[in-house]
């Protein structure tokens, strides 16, 4: 019989929707025959690997606390320079792309023209080394909370290092942008939920005052 496990979590902020973990391993497919006398299948042993756990804020600052888990944060250099959580780990899924082929510069420019001026976000790629790097740094029986700004990385990267044989992995849905003051001790300039706001957007709300102002003037 096989065995199946579904995980899903959903980021408000960008309306997507993940699902992951639909697996089926040291499985054969079932052959049948064409004739009914004859008809035969293979045994099938099912596999399923261990679910990540999606939890809100209080619950994964209880796991940190009394469960031993370990922060691991997977934001860009960026984002974690503005505020992180102390104590945690740094590996980041994504890291700034430098790279000079004519199909790069062109997009960095075009990111850099809207989403890098507005939002404040580097130009980043995957991080090839990402497994590797978490590897170095911990054991498979590890427990691990994985922490992004919105939820959707920090799914992407459970499902990456379950791959690779983790099993005690927690993340918080939809990330640390709604994680409320003093849930976690922090460091920075700026409290975690606001980690991820930079560039033009920061003071969006102001010109709007200023125009408007002007407006009615």
């Amino acid at each position: 019989m096989a065995v199946v496990g579904l995980s899903t979590a959903f980021s408000p902020l960008r309306g997507s929707w993940i699902a992951v973990r639909i697996r089926q391993q040291g499985c054969k497919p079932a052959r049948v025959s064409l004739s009914p006398s004859r008809r035969r299948r293979t045994s099938c042993a099912a596999a399923i690997r261990a679910e990540v756990s999606f939890i809100d804020a209080d619950e994964a600052k209880r796991l940190v606390a009394e469960e031993g888990y370990t922060v691991l944060d997977i934001r860009d250099r960026t984002q974690r320079e503005r505020a992180y959580i102390k104590s945690s780990t740094h590996v980041p899924l994504f890291i700034e792309n430098q790279d000079n082929d004519i199909g790069t510069i062109v997009k960095r420019q075009l990111h850099n023209n809207f989403a890098g001026l507005f939002f404040g976000l580097p130009f980043t790629k995957l991080n090839p080394d990402f497994a590797k790097a978490v590897k170095d740094k911990f054991s498979p029986e590890s427990k691990l909370l994985i922490v992004c700004q919105e939820g959707l990385r920090s799914a992407a990267a459970a499902d990456a290092l379950e791959r690779e044989g983790f099993q005690n992995i927690a993340c918080i849905t939809s990330g640390l942008q709604t994680v409320k003051p003093g849930t976690f001790e922090s460091v920075g300039k700026s409290e975690l939920q606001n980690a991820g706001k930079a560039g033009l957007v920061t003071i969006q709300g102001k010109i709007s005052v200023v125009l408007g102002t002007v407006l009615i003037s």
